[in-house]
């Protein structure tokens, strides 16, 4: 690290340092943004009895939420009865493990298992869904769409990956400057973590609020407890580490900079 200074000159120990520190909270952001992304625990729902709220429901609370025409109410009730987390990608729910289905004359039966046993079977979100309008009433698509939902669901897909990008971004240009022994380039490497944290800030934000708007569409029933998972505070951890990271690059870059021209005057002189 001490090369990777103006004119090849050795770096003052305060700034090495500093990129150090800098470059560690940028590795440990870029692992819990990536965790958080790949993880399905942004939102959990949590039910009282869900293998009973199964059982309830029959066959056609599994086969909804797997259908491709499935629309926003219909996973979301899944979600509700079923001890359902969302992602950013996935959505989930917890059903009794090895039950079986039998067919009596004209109707389906779910029956589970004596055991208590359960299992987390996930849907993906496809590319289309990600994308698709939300409405005013969800379920409803004449109610007209949802402008506000339908952006912060579209963002909430992007953001992530913008954020993740800049990064990397960053260092690669960091690397190229220690290659050329110049530390000037860690400005931008300071300024690109700077607009990741505002990224995943916005991520944040925009989930949020996401969820607080559908929840007011579709209220919590009152034997549904909902909260914010451990995928989610990683995200809110990240944006800060990406802050201070972006701070420790940008002081040491200017500070070396000034110093070494301070210096330079006054060897002139």
């Amino acid at each position: 690290v001490s090369l990777c200074s103006p004119q090849g000159a050795m770096m003052d120990n305060r700034f090495a340092t500093a990129l150090v520190i800098a470059c560690v909270l940028s590795l440990i952001s870029t692992i819990y943004m990536a965790a958080s992304v790949g993880t399905d625990f942004w939102y959990e729902y949590h039910t009282l009895s869900p293998a009973e709220n199964v059982s309830e429901a029959g066959r056609s609370i599994w086969e909804e939420f797997v259908s491709k025409d499935a629309d926003e109410k219909t996973y979301t009730d899944a979600l509700f009865r079923c001890n359902g987390t969302v992602g950013l990608w996935r959505r989930c729910i917890t059903v009794p493990k090895n039950s079986h289905w039998y067919s009596p004359p004209a109707t389906f039966s779910f029956v589970p298992p004596p055991e208590t046993d359960m299992t987390t079977n996930c849907i993906s979100f496809s590319l289309s869904d990600q994308f698709v309008e939300k409405y005013i009433e969800p379920g409803n698509h004449n109610s007209g769409t949802d402008l506000n939902r339908t952006y912060l669901w579209r963002l909430q897909f992007l953001l992530p990956f913008v954020s993740i990008g800049l990064m990397c971004f960053g260092a690669l240009i960091g690397l190229c400057a220690c290659a050329c022994r110049s530390l000037y380039p860690a400005i931008a490497t300071g300024v690109l973590h700077f607009l990741a944290g505002l990224c995943t800030l916005g991520l944040v934000g925009c989930y949020v609020a996401g969820i607080e708007l559908l929840h007011r569409k579709l209220p919590l029933p009152e034997d549904v407890r909902g909260e914010f998972g451990w995928s989610f505070c990683l995200a809110c951890v990240s944006a800060p580490l990406q802050f201070m990271a972006a701070a420790l690059f940008i002081w040491a870059a200017r500070t070396n900079r000034k110093e070494f021209t301070l210096l330079k005057a006054y060897r002139v002189a």
